[in-house]
C-alpha cells in the first residue's frame, strides 16, 4: 500500500478533517487510484468491499430502472467518500456508482473503515455527519426532481458539479446529463440553449464552460442553497472559497428553511 503526505490527503475534506492520530490507523492502508470517466466503483445489490474518497474526480450515484433508465440520487466529489453503507453495516446499495468526472481519488477497504468506525472517536461522529449531508442531498434531489422546472434541475446539477471541481469547464454529453437528471435528451438540449441564450453558460462538444456562475446562482431553485448550507454546517472547511459564496436570494432561502 502507498503511504500518503498530509498534503496529498488535505485534498479530501474528510480525509483533512480526520485528526492526525486517528488518521495514524488508515493512512498506511490508504490507496491512491486513477478513477476514469465511467469507472463502476460499485453495483445495486453488489457487497462493497472499498470506501472511495474522490479528490479531483465527481462520482454519481444512480438508480437503475429494469428498463436501463437512469437518475442521478446524489454528486459525491471531494466533500465525501462513496460507501457509507460499507461504515453503516448495510454493506451494499440500491444505487450504482459511477464516474462521472474523470479524476483521482484513494480507496480504503472495508476491514479498516469499519475498525476505524468502531473506535467511537472524531472519525465515527464525522462519517456520521457526513452520511446525514448525503440523505440530505438524496431526499432535496428527489423532490427537485419531482417539483421543479428541467432548466432549473440543471443549474442545481452544474452548480453542484462545479463546487466539487477546479476551474469553470465540465466535460460532459447532453446524453449523459439527460441519464442522470432521468429526462430526454431533447429536454436537456432545451434546457441548456436557454441558459447559452443567456450568456450562464457555452456549450460545444460536450464542454461545458460555466460564464456566469452568480447568474446560475439567481437561476436555479431552492435546492440548491439548502444543499450547500447543510453541507457546509455538518463538514469542517467544505471547500469555502470566494468562488462558492451563494447568491443573496439562495442564501437567504436555506437559512429560513432551517429556521423553520
Amino acid at each position: 500500500m502507498h503511504t500518503l503526505s498530509p498534503v496529498t490527503t488535505s485534498k479530501n475534506v474528510l480525509l483533512e478533517a480526520i485528526p492526525a492520530e486517528e488518521k495514524l490507523r488508515i493512512q498506511n492502508q490508504l490507496e491512491p487510484i486513477k478513477m476514469p470517466l465511467g469507472m463502476v466503483l460499485s453495483e445495486s445489490g453488489d457487497p462493497q468491499n472499498y470506501v472511495y474518497f474522490p479528490t479531483t474526480s465527481v462520482v454519481s450515484l444512480l438508480y437503475v430502472l429494469e428498463d436501463g433508465s437512469s437518475a442521478e440520487m446524489a454528486v459525491i466529489g471531494r466533500e465525501g467518500c462513496v460507501g457509507a453503507p460499507v461504515f453503516m453495516g448495510g454493506r451494499s446499495t440500491i444505487n450504482r456508482a459511477v464516474v462521472q468526472s474523470a479524476g483521482e481519488g484513494y480507496r480504503l477497504n472495508a476491514s479498516t473503515i469499519n475498525e476505524a468506525f468502531s473506535q467511537g472517536g472524531s472519525t465515527t461522529h464525522l462519517l456520521l455527519r457526513y452520511t446525514q449531508a448525503l440523505m440530505t442531498q438524496m431526499s432535496q434531489v428527489a423532490v427537485c426532481n419531482r417539483h421543479h422546472t428541467l432548466d432549473q434541475q440543471l443549474c442545481r446539477w452544474l452548480l453542484q458539479t462545479l463546487d466539487r471541481i477546479d476551474g469553470n469547464e465540465i466535460i460532459m454529453t447532453q446524453e449523459l446529463i439527460a441519464n442522470m437528471l432521468g429526462v430526454r435528451r431533447e429536454g436537456v438540449t432545451h434546457a441548456a440553449t436557454k441558459l447559452q441564450r443567456e450568456k450562464l453558460i457555452s456549450y460545444s462538444r460536450g464542454h461545458i464552460r460555466i460564464l456566469d456562475r452568480a447568474g446560475l446562482e439567481k437561476r436555479t431553485c431552492e435546492c440548491y442553497g439548502v444543499l450547500r448550507a447543510e453541507y457546509d454546517r455538518l463538514l469542517p472547511n467544505n471547500g469555502k472559497s470566494d468562488r462558492h459564496v451563494m447568491a443573496n436570494g439562495i442564501h437567504h432561502a436555506a437559512r429560513n428553511y432551517f429556521m423553520r
